[in-house]
């Protein structure tokens, strides 16, 4: 089969992007919604790295934990999740 043949068939159906405004446009609409997003939500993202980092030296240091339930309540609470979760693996409730 022909190169020329297979290329024509993967861009049939394809839209071209290259000199499209809309492209364009959309691509600085994510830009601008992702530095929105940084903004109102940075403390949380980072308390959710921090959290998961917590689990990760937990998890060296040989505490078991419940892995699904506690990457879950680590990422959304972070340390402070974390901490919950250890308190009842202390007295056996997790």
């Amino acid at each position: 089969m022909d190169a020329n043949v297979v290329a024509q068939g993967v861009t049939a159906g394809a839209i071209n992007l290259v000199n499209n405004p809309i492209s364009l446009i959309v691509g600085i609409i994510f830009i601008i919604l992702t530095i929105l997003f940084l903004v109102f939500f940075g403390k949380f993202i980072i308390n959710s790295i921090i959290g998961i980092v917590g689990f990760i030296i937990c998890a060296l240091i040989g505490i078991k934990l419940p892995f699904v339930l506690t990457i879950i309540v680590s990422g959304i609470f972070g340390l402070g999740g974390l901490g919950v979760i250890l308190i009842l693996k202390f007295f056996g409730i997790v």
